[in-house]
């Protein structure tokens, strides 16, 4: 009975991650096709600043030339482009600390910087719906790397993960025969797998894409199975914040994101910021 729901979870994962499919191959889409979202009326407004900082790349960063880069400050000129306000944004970098002072003081209204989209947050600030979701993903090594459904074919198998992660509690509740094998490093854990000391590494998707696609893996290696996705481990993703009076802004993101994705410019973004798409 147990392994049944737990094949009934990893299947509805699957199938709710592989739905996310745009029109580019390994893009995700995140919208409804057939909802149909009001278009803001944004005439009033005299200005939208969106907030940022420059220490988490590749979302945001300052590239060689000191210019503030990266999928974030992309998004939000899609974004402002979409809402026909490009002459009207703004958008400024400052440290992670500073963002929600700023916001509180008017000094912005947005942030785009991966704030967490939890209760305690969700009582500070209005959110717009997720533009994108962290995947959980297997990786193993390429002579070895199996097919979906994997929670037959992982019984009894050496899985390393990171320890007191949302990772690990992930693994051992859809997983409950794998041999879970913890690591408090990440390199620690990269080593073990190229080594073949475990048969896979069990993780966070965007970080093993970067991990794949870098020299330290030696072409080792690739994903295997998912993705899954499980808010109640992994979190809802990343989401604008704006002032929590002022719900009509995040409304008008969620207009703005969703004309992005379906027009196919999100996928562009996607793709160019990570070639080794995490889904």
């Amino acid at each position: 009975m147990y392994r049944s729901a737990i094949a009934v979870a990893l299947l509805a994962s699957l199938f709710l991650a592989g739905s996310f499919a745009s029109g580019r191959a390994d893009a995700p889409m995140f919208w409804d096709i057939k909802e149909r979202l009001p278009k803001p009326d944004l005439s009033d407004l005299t200005r939208l600043r969106f907030l940022t900082t420059t220490d988490f790349p590749p979302f945001n960063y300052l590239d060689r030339e000191e210019r503030l880069s990266g999928f974030h400050v992309d998004l939000v000129r899609a974004i402002c482009a979409e809402l026909g306000i490009s002459d009207k944004c703004e958008i400024q970098a400052m440290p992670w600390e500073q963002l929600g002072d700023a916001l509180e003081r008017g000094r912005g209204e947005a942030i785009i910087a991966g704030i967490a989209v939890t209760d305690e947050a969700r009582a500070k600030y209005a959110f717009s719906r997720p533009y994108l979701q962290f995947p959980a993903r297997f990786m193993m090594p390429k002579t070895n790397a199996m097919t979906e459904p994997l929670y037959a074919k992982l019984n009894g198998e050496r899985i390393g993960v990171i320890a007191g992660s949302g990772h690990e509690r992930m693994l051992r509740a859809y997983f409950p025969d794998v041999k879970v094998v913890t690591y408090t490093r990440q390199e620690w854990m990269y080593g073990d797998l190229k080594a073949g000391k475990i048969s896979g590494a069990f993780g966070d998707g965007m970080r093993f894409a970067f991990w794949l696609a870098g020299s330290d893996a030696s072409d080792c290696c690739r994903f295997a199975g998912g993705p899954y996705l499980a808010p109640e481990y992994l979190g809802t993703g990343l989401a604008i914040a704006t002032d929590i009076n002022k719900p009509e802004i995040a409304a008008a993101f969620d207009y703005a994101l969703q004309q992005i994705a379906l027009k196919g410019r999100f996928a562009e973004l996607y793709l160019r910021y990570f070639p080794v798409s995490f889904y």
